[in-house]
């Protein structure tokens, strides 16, 4: 396995650990303070849960383009993939961004690295693959 295909599953596996957070926060888990900048601790409402929802495909979605983008499925040369791999990025940096600036103190210390680590290998597999 190369460095960049490794970098990707990394990334991938850490997508979807997000995802499965999601995913918890939308059956209801009492983790609201971890999310969504804090504003609904414990149990999210109905509206924010539907987000979590969402939240959770595309997280999952991008895990799979980080993945294609590293040759691990399918070629990853479409220009198509490597659209959706800065569209990526973009999320990462933009998640980092929020994330760091949250008013949730727990939303900042988890997911403030967690999306760092996303953007730092969502950027070298767009760079590299």
């Amino acid at each position: 396995m190369t460095t960049v295909e490794w970098v990707a599953c990394a990334t991938a596996a850490l997508f979807g650990l997000v995802a499965v957070f999601q995913v918890a926060l939308a059956a209801g888990a009492p983790w609201g303070r971890a999310a969504w900048g804090g504003a609904s601790p414990g149990r999210l409402p109905a509206r924010l849960r539907a987000g979590s929802a969402v939240s959770a495909v595309l997280l999952l979605g991008m895990a799979a383009v980080v993945l294609a983008r590293a040759g691990l499925l399918g070629s990853g040369e479409s220009t198509l993939i490597t659209v959706l791999m800065w569209v990526v990025v973009a999320f990462a940096a933009l998640s980092t961004l929020a994330n760091l600036a949250s008013r949730s103190p727990l939303e900042r210390a988890i997911f403030g690295p967690t999306s760092l680590a996303l953007l730092a290998g969502t950027l070298t597999v767009a760079l590299a693959a």
